[in-house]
C-alpha cells in the first residue's frame, strides 16, 4: 500500500454500529479510531510477521462494513415489492465479487429471472426471523466473527436460538434430541441416550452422531420412527381457478381427483427446477402444498408471481397453523392402525392419497408418502393437537419399537432411496430429464404449462449431464463436491454425500457431465473414482435407486 503494509482481520467479538439507524448525513466516512479493539488482531499478526514489531503505524482505518446473517451477499428481486431488485450485504466480497454480481443482477432486471443458479444469495433464502432486527443483528455477528474460522461438514449456528419451536420442542429435548436450526425453526438432528454427548462435535472424519443416526437409520428400515416435521413450508392454493392455475405452475399433472396426492417439480422458462414439492388436492377448488422449510420464503413467491393473470386463486401461508408428524416403517401401519377407527390397509388407502383421519380426538390429514424409502405416513394437523397426537402414537409404539429420530437420519435414507434434495441434487441448472425426472413431467398430454418448450426441446435434442448415485467403500467419507472421475477424466462433482448404515457403504449424488449428448448407456459404461480428501478412491455408479428400487416397501 504505498510502500507500506496493510493487514487487518476478522475478530470474533465485532461491533454493531448504527444500532439505531444511520447517522444524517453519513457518506462513507471512517469511524474512530479503537486501539483497544484491535489490539487482539496485532497480538495475532505480530507473529506472522515480525517486522510489523518495528515499523510504525501510519492510520488505522476503521469503518462500517455490511454484513448478512449468513454472510452471503443479496441478490434479487424483493418478495414483497415487484420491479425492486436488491443488491447488498457484499461486504468485502464486493471487491471480488462485483463484476459478476453486477452482470447477474442486471440479466436479472432485464430478463425477469437470474442468468443461472443464485440461490446462495438469493434474497428468497430469508424468512420470518429476518424481518426481526435484533435477530438479524444478533446471528449477523456469529457470521462475521466466523468469516475466517473453519468451514465444518453439518455446521450449526448457535447465536439466536431458540427462535421458532414445534408444540414438541421441550418433548423432544427432554428425549435427548440434539437440535439443528433452519430458518429459524429448531429441528432434531439426532438423539442422544443416557451416556452419550448430547452435542455436536465438528470433524472431518466420523462424526460423532455417525452411530446414533445409525441407530435412527435401522430402527426406520426394521422397526419405526417419527419425525418432528412440522416446520415443513405450507400452502393453501384455493379458488375457482386453482386448478387452472397450478396446471400451469407444475409440471405434473394436478387434474387429479379429490385427495390424490401429487408429486411435482415447478420449472423456470430454461427447464430448470425452481420448485420440488407435494401438492394435496383437498377439494374441487383447493390445495394444500408442502415444501422444504428452507424454502417457504422462495416456494412463496414463485407460485405467486406465477398464477397467471386474471384467475381468481390465492395463496396462502399457513405453516405456523399446522405441525407435521411423519410416521414411517414396516411397523408403522400397526401403530396408526392402533391409534384410529380409519382404515388405513392398502387397500382404503394406498400409497399417494391423503385421507382425514382421527387421533385421539384430533382431525388428522394423513398423506401416505415418504422421503426415506418406507411405508409410512406424513400427519398434519393442528399445531395444538400436537403433543396429544405425539403421545398417543407413541404409546402405540412401545411394542413395536417406534424411535424418536433426526433429520440427519432422513437423509442417510433418501440417500439410500436416491431421493433428490433440492438447492443440491435439483435446481434451476437442472432440467427433470437430466435429474432422473422426466416421469414427473406431464409431456404425454397435451396441457400447457411453465417450461414445457424447454423440456420438448430438450428431448429432442438430448442431455449434456445427468444425475447418478455413486457408492464407495465405507470407511470413505463423503460430504459432498467431491470430484468425480469417469475413466481417469474429470466429468462433474457430487452434489450431496454420506453413508448408507443399511448398505454399509457411503454414498453420493452427482451429475456426469459431457461436452456433447449423452445416455444411460454412456453413464454405465465408464469407470469412476472420487477425490477425496486429495486421493482417488474407486467408486460404483448406477442410475436406480440402491435400496427397494422396485418400491415394494413403500407400497406394501
Amino acid at each position: 500500500e504505498v510502500g507500506g503494509l496493510v493487514m487487518g482481520g476478522y475478530e470474533p467479538n465485532g461491533i454493531p454500529w448504527a444500532k439505531n439507524g444511520i447517522p444524517d448525513p453519513f457518506d462513507f466516512q471512517l469511524l474512530d479510531s479503537n486501539f483497544d479493539h484491535f489490539e487482539q488482531l496485532m497480538e495475532l499478526a505480530l507473529p506472522r510477521v515480525p517486522k510489523l514489531e518495528t515499523v510504525g503505524v501510519k492510520q488505522l482505518i476503521n469503518g462500517p462494513e455490511s454484513f448478512t446473517p449468513d454472510g452471503n451477499f443479496i441478490l434479487g428481486e424483493a418478495p414483497e415489492m415487484a420491479n425492486v431488485f436488491i443488491g447488498a450485504g457484499f461486504n468485502a466480497f464486493g471487491i471480488a465479487a462485483g463484476g459478476g454480481a453486477g452482470m447477474a443482477l442486471a440479466e436479472w432486471v432485464a430478463k425477469g429471472a437470474p442468468p443461472y443458479d443464485l440461490w446462495p444469495v438469493d434474497i428468497r433464502r430469508f424468512g420470518r426471523p429476518h424481518t426481526d432486527t435484533d435477530w438479524v443483528r444478533t446471528r449477523t455477528l456469529e457470521a462475521y466473527g466466523k468469516h475466517y474460522t473453519m468451514a465444518w461438514p453439518s455446521e450449526e449456528h448457535d447465536s439466536g436460538r431458540p427462535c421458532r419451536r414445534s408444540p414438541l420442542y421441550d418433548r423432544l429435548r427432554t428425549a435427548g434430541a440434539v437440535f439443528g436450526e433452519k430458518l429459524g425453526w429448531e429441528r432434531p438432528n439426532w438423539f442422544a441416550e443416557p451416556g452419550e454427548e448430547g452435542r455436536d462435535i465438528y470433524t472431518f472424519e466420523r462424526p460423532n452422531w455417525h452411530d446414533p443416526v445409525g441407530r435412527e437409520h435401522r430402527a426406520a428400515r426394521d422397526a419405526a420412527v417419527m419425525f418432528d416435521q412440522s416446520s415443513f413450508a405450507k400452502f393453501i392454493l384455493q379458488g375457482p381457478d386453482a386448478e387452472a392455475a397450478l396446471q400451469w405452475i407444475a409440471a405434473n399433472r394436478v387434474d387429479k381427483p379429490v385427495g390424490s396426492i401429487i408429486y411435482t417439480q415447478m420449472l423456470n422458462d430454461r427447464g430448470g427446477i425452481e420448485c420440488d414439492l407435494t401438492c394435496v388436492r383437498t377439494g374441487q377448488d383447493s390445495y394444500y402444498i408442502v415444501t422444504g422449510t428452507g424454502y417457504a420464503t422462495h416456494d412463496f413467491d414463485w407460485i405467486r408471481r406465477n398464477i397467471p393473470a386474471g384467475m381468481n386463486a390465492q395463496l396462502v401461508d399457513v405453516t405456523s397453523s399446522n405441525a407435521v408428524l411423519s410416521l414411517f416403517g414396516p411397523k408403522a401401519r400397526d401403530i396408526l392402525s392402533a391409534v384410529t377407527r380409519s382404515d388405513v390397509s392398502n387397500v382404503a388407502q394406498p400409497f399417494g392419497i391423503a385421507q382425514q383421519i382421527g387421533i385421539a380426538g384430533c382431525p388428522v390429514l394423513a398423506l401416505r408418502i415418504t422421503y426415506v424409502g418406507e411405508l409410512g405416513w406424513e400427519l398434519h394437523l393442528p399445531t395444538e393437537y400436537a403433543l396429544t397426537v405425539y403421545d398417543a402414537l407413541h404409546a402405540a409404539g412401545v411394542e413395536h419399537g417406534l424411535r424418536n429420530a433426526g433429520y440427519r437420519a432422513i437423509e442417510t435414507l433418501r440417500l439410500e432411496k436416491g431421493y433428490r434434495a433440492w438447492s443440491s441434487d435439483i435446481g434451476p441448472d437442472h432440467t427433470p430429464d437430466e435429474a432422473g425426472l422426466g416421469w414427473a413431467v406431464k409431456m404425454k398430454s397435451n396441457i400447457p404449462f411453465k417450461g414445457r418448450a424447454a423440456v420438448a426441446a430438450q428431448r429432442e435434442g438430448g442431455v449434456k449431464k445427468i444425475l447418478a448415485t455413486f457408492t464407495a467403500d465405507g470407511d470413505t467419507i463423503l460430504s459432498g463436491r467431491e470430484t468425480i472421475y469417469r475413466n481417469g477424466e474429470r466429468c462433474g462433482w457430487l452434489s450431496s454425500g454420506g453413508y448408507g448404515h443399511t448398505l454399509g457403504c457411503s454414498i453420493g449424488m452427482g451429475y456426469v457431465r459431457a461436452t456433447e449428448t449423452i445416455d444411460r448407456d454412456y453413464v454405465l459404461s465408464g469407470h469412476y473414482e472420487l477425490e477425496v480428501a486429495t486421493e482417488r478412491v474407486p467408486a460404483t455408479v448406477t442410475l436406480s435407486p440402491l435400496f427397494d428400487p422396485k418400491m415394494d416397501r413403500v407400497r406394501g
